[in-house]
Formats: structure tokens, C-alpha cells, sequence
């Protein structure tokens, strides 16, 4: 089992994951802003690093702290960061060309170990509002076309290749109606994106953080129950709190 995966960068959450990321899946993490996404992204790629693999990590919400990769790397901060390839697309139109740069940087480099997307829907919302505003069909189908197109290269490459690929994701809670909140419905939690990216995703964990109370929530694995994990973000990494 643990040859498939590589490690998440801590130990509490290897333990967690039984072993770490699938190296042939793509992997979602999803949650609140502030829930702790780019930590856990962070800490896979310098984990990866420290290994003397490649890490290409494309960044659409800037992210990515080089001093917070810096404080997990520790010593030999500065060869770590050389292994990690940021790419920082700033509008949609720039992310479909990171993504055809992303073929030709990994046939040109095999010691790529890990891709990483953090804010995989970050631009996708802000072209289809714009879509939207336009009251064009067309365009906001090619919108949700390119996006479709960008996971299935994303699940292609983890597949054929076995690099594992970890993404994150925004989530909103559903509107209720105060007769559903007199009857005690519970606001369900929803992916930006929605279907699709819970379609090629066959991993998805949910990070919440509520009132200071930070928990994973293993959602969908190919192998694993549902189950959460209470942790705490810590200078090294991530730490467990408590096991549910």
C-alpha cells in the first residue's frame, strides 16, 4: 500500500491517510478560507523536496508562502525551494496556458513526484461570472468545457504516470429557507465546481474550522472509511489533536 503513495509531510497525517497521498489519483482538498488548504499543500511539496523530486506547484491565489516553506523546511531551506517549479497564472486564460505548459514541462523533466493546484476554481469563478454578466450560454459552457478539459489532463497524468495531484478547492454552504430551518434541515456543504470536480477527484478531503477547531474530513477514498482528524498547524507542519 504505501509503495502506491507518497507521504502528506507529517506523520500524523500519514498515519491518517494509511500511508499518505495515492500516487495515481488525483487528491481534493477542500474547504473555508483560512481552514488550512495551502498548508497541507506546502507541506507535501517541501516534503517531496527534501526527497531530491520535483514539485510543480501552481498557485492562483498566492498562497504559497516561501517563508512558511522556509520555516517547514528548515535546513537547506534554499536547495528545497529550487526543486519546487511556482507557476502563478493571474486570470483563467493564463491558467489554460499553465496547463499546456505543464505537458511539455513534465516531458521535459522526469523527476517530477508531485503536481499541485492550489486554487483549482479560483479564476473559473471569476471568468464565469463574467460568462454570466455576458447572459452567453455558449460561453459559459466553454468555460465549464475548459475547466472539465484541465481535470481530465490533470487525471490522465496521475494516472498513466502515476504523479499523485492534489488540488484545493473553495466551499459554500447551500441557502435554506426558514421553513427548512424550523424543521431542523442542515446546511449541506458544496464544492465549487460541483459534480465535476467530486467526479475526478477519487479522494477528497474536507478541512473545516470552526471557531478555532480545525478537522479534516476524509469525504471519498478508494479504500478508506469516512473519517475525521482533528489537528493543529504548527511552525513543522501539522500536528494531530485528537483521533475521531
Amino acid at each position: 500500500m504505501t509503495e502506491r503513495k507518497i507521504s502528506a509531510g507529517s506523520y500524523d497525517l500519514n498515519k491518517w491517510l494509511f500511508g499518505g497521498y495515492e500516487n495515481d489519483v488525483i487528491t481534493m482538498i477542500a474547504g473555508p478560507a483560512g481552514s488550512g488548504k495551502s498548508n497541507f499543500c506546502i507541506l507535501a511539496a517541501v516534503s517531496q523536496a527534501k526527497h531530491g523530486n520535483k514539485v510543480i506547484f501552481v498557485d492562483t491565489e498566492g498562497g504559497f508562502s516561501v517563508e512558511r516553506a522556509r520555516q517547514i523546511a528548515g535546513e537547506d531551506c534554499e536547495k528545497i525551494l529550487e526543486s519546487i517549479l511556482l507557476m502563478k497564472p493571474v486570470n483563467f486564460e493564463e491558467q489554460k496556458k499553465t496547463f499546456s505548459k505543464l505537458l511539455s514541462t513534465l516531458k521535459d523533466n522526469d523527476k517530477v513526484r508531485l503536481i499541485i493546484v492550489d486554487g483549482m476554481t479560483m479564476l473559473y469563478r471569476l471568468e464565469m461570472g463574467d460568462a454570466r454578466q455576458e447572459e452567453s450560454d455558449s460561453n459559459v459552457q466553454d468555460v465549464n468545457r475548459e475547466l472539465a478539459k484541465q481535470m481530465r489532463i490533470l487525471a490522465e497524468i496521475s494516472r498513466k504516470q502515476e504523479i499523485p495531484v492534489l488540488i484545493t478547492n473553495q466551499v459554500y454552504s447551500e441557502f435554506l429557507s426558514e421553513e427548512d430551518l424550523r424543521k431542523g434541515v442542515k446546511k449541506g456543504v458544496n464544492f465549487v465546481g460541483g459534480d465535476l470536480l467530486k467526479y475526478w477527484s477519487k479522494c477528497i478531503i474536507e478541512l473545516q474550522n470552526e471557531n478555532g477547531k480545525r478537522t479534516a474530513v476524509l469525504r471519498k477514498h478508494r479504500s478508506l472509511p469516512e473519517k475525521e482528524f482533528s489537528f493543529a498547524i504548527t511552525n513543522e507542519g501539522i500536528k494531530k489533536k485528537g483521533w475521531m
